[in-house]
């Protein structure tokens, strides 16, 4: 198992590794320095308001059905027409929310406009996860890796086209972006449609059975609330940065949050497999601490190690990305990557929580994480702006981070290993210390970030977390 884990991962590692840098960096970050802070200010919290609603669209199937088709996969025949109805119906639903949430926001004319063709991205966007779900439910995990960046390259094409040829670089506005993405997306779906039919031989058509619709909206309720909780605790920040403080101070959280969510990006791979992986494993009473612990080993060293360059090397890295910033971009940057190693933490142990249905016990996590986030928010944007909402998203992960690690130990009886945890804190206070007596070096920042990213990377062998011995382990079958 560990070898099927490892190979499928380092797999769909690699293809986003190629792609999404390359969207995040060079069409994302070039379309907020094209269209300003202003207009990308409007555009990023209308796409936060989707996401909190995104409950309504998703409702929590797609959890349910990677754990359920991950257990079962003969299901997936008579299960996929009843999805996709019942995903329909939740379109209609989804769409008359949020118009009518970004209405009573203030959002008027031209504002509204834009948020149609969000909500459009995000419905199609959702069908694609949808169908992801699937793939990776049936275990086909390089396929699901391929269709993760579909579309992604789809829009670096387009994208990419609009942005720098001479016939439309100079007019480029925010609604291109969005029309772009919409166009992307649909194409993307119909290639996961096409790719989920040679797979398992499901074609795209709708049940009408009322009582089986009834029936999987029941079921995915308690998933639909955890999706909604943690849209709220995890995205709602922008929305009130840019009501209480303003588009200006919305788009500086945003510019700094892209780089935290291409981060994410790739804790999200781990998630998208362990899912489907930890399901099985659970179903058939395997030991899952294995895998555990190399989730662990490979993501907090590289958080850690993007935690302190980002707290040392902050306003150097917000400069080189962005226009028009200094030391106050910098803070918001380094607080927002404080909180990776416990988005790493979610990663492992909530997906572990999900995967053994504690989903009432996620939720009461989720509503904690809602409460902090959102007292901690009115109190410290006010007076913070940007960078007291960085403050609350820190505060509020790392509090979640380990009420998920307390509370999966206890549900599955998890062993305590103290000289791991240690190992993996010393690691963390030796990087402060390298980073620190790097920056005493005088030579360019580049250069000291090359420094000390070098020595992270051998201090990850030191600590044993990555070993030639555990390479060859990963290739051996078991």
């Amino acid at each position: 198992m560990r070898r099927f884990f490892v190979k499928n991962l380092f797999f769909v590692l690699a293809v986003n590794l190629l792609v999404k840098p390359i969207w995040v960096f060079m069409i994302d970050r070039t379309v907020q320095n094209r269209v300003g802070h202003e207009a990308y200010g409007t555009y990023q919290p209308l796409l936060n308001i989707c996401i909190i609603f995104q409950i309504l669209l998703d409702f929590g199937l797609n959890n349910y059905n990677t754990n359920l088709v991950s257990q079962n996969p003969g299901r997936i025949k008579t299960l996929f027409p009843a999805m996709l109805t019942t995903r329909l119906v939740l379109t209609i639903v989804y769409s008359a929310v949020v118009l009518t949430a970004g209405f009573i926001s203030g959002y008027r004319g031209w504002e509204l406009t834009l948020l149609c063709g969000v909500l459009m991205i995000q419905v199609l966007s959702s069908l694609v996860l949808y169908l992801r779900s699937n793939v990776a439910a049936l275990h086909r995990f390089k396929i699901d890796g391929i269709l993760s960046v579909t579309d992604r390259l789809l829009m670096i094409g387009l994208c990419g086209f609009l942005l720098f040829s001479p016939l439309t670089a100079s007019d480029f506005r925010i609604e291109w972006f969005v029309a772009a993405q919409v166009v992307c997306y649909g194409l993307t779906a119909i290639i996961g449609f096409a790719a989920l039919y040679r797979i398992a031989h499901v074609r795209p058509s709708l049940s009408f059975d009322v009582s089986e619709i009834k029936a999987l909206v029941k079921k995915s309720i308690p998933y639909a609330l955890l999706v909604f909780l943690m849209g709220i605790y995890m995205r709602f920040d922008m929305v009130l940065v840019e009501r209480i403080a303003g588009k200006n101070e919305a788009g500086i959280y945003a510019s700094a949050y892209r780089l935290l969510d291409v981060s994410n990006m790739f804790g999200l791979l781990f998630a998208g497999i362990l899912l489907p992986l930890f399901g099985k494993m659970l179903v058939e009473k395997q030991n899952v601490q294995s895998i555990i612990k190399l989730s662990v080993n490979l993501l907090m060293p590289f958080a850690f190690t993007l935690l302190v360059a980002a707290f040392f090397f902050g306003t150097e890295i917000m400069q080189l990305l962005y226009k028009d910033t200094g030391m106050y971009e910098g803070d918001v940057f380094g607080w927002l990557m404080a909180t990776f190693p416990a988005f790493c933490i979610m990663y492992v142990y909530s997906t572990l929580l999900t995967a053994n249905g504690d989903i009432a016990l996620m939720n009461k996590i989720s509503m904690a994480g809602v409460i902090i986030s959102i007292g901690l928010n009115m109190a410290l944007i006010p007076r913070h702006g940007a960078v007291g909402a960085a403050y609350t998203t820190c505060i509020t992960q790392s509090i979640l981070a380990v009420c998920y690690i307390v509370f999966s130990s206890r549900e599955l009886q998890l062993p305590r290993n103290t000289k791991w945890i240690a190992a993996h804190a010393g690691f963390l206070i030796l990087l402060f210390a390298v980073a620190f007596a790097i920056k005493l070096m005088p030579v360019n920042w580049m250069v000291q970030l090359a420094v000390f990213s070098m020595i992270s990377i051998a201090g990850m062998f030191v600590f044993r977390f990555i070993s030639p011995e555990g390479l060859k382990l990963f290739t051996q079958k078991g």
